[in-house]
């Protein structure tokens, strides 16, 4: 099974949320029927785009790197994207 962290973002592309799911395709579906739900970060500031993602085999390696990054500065978090994503694309599955 593969565990996924990954990085949205809001359609203005202001606000940068950090998760960890077995089911990136499903998750990222679920942030986007929930937003403008105020319950949570990521739905109450519409991060449903995907900017950046990494893969694991490993669910404690996947929290782990989760933990990191969201430790991480903005400027380092943007490095990181565009690294891959230069253009701050919303990615597709």
């Amino acid at each position: 099974m593969a565990y996924y962290v990954y990085i949205t973002t809001n359609p203005a592309k202001q606000v940068l949320y950090i998760g960890v799911t077995n089911d990136l395709a499903r998750r990222l579906a679920q942030h986007y029927e929930n937003r403008g739900n105020s319950e949570t970060f990521a739905w109450r500031y519409f991060c449903y785009n995907l900017l950046y993602f990494e893969e694991f085999v490993s669910i404690k390696a996947a929290i782990e790197r989760e933990k990191e990054l969201k430790g991480w500065t903005r400027a380092k978090k943007d490095a990181l994207i565009a690294e891959v994503n230069p253009n701050l694309d919303f990615l597709t599955l």
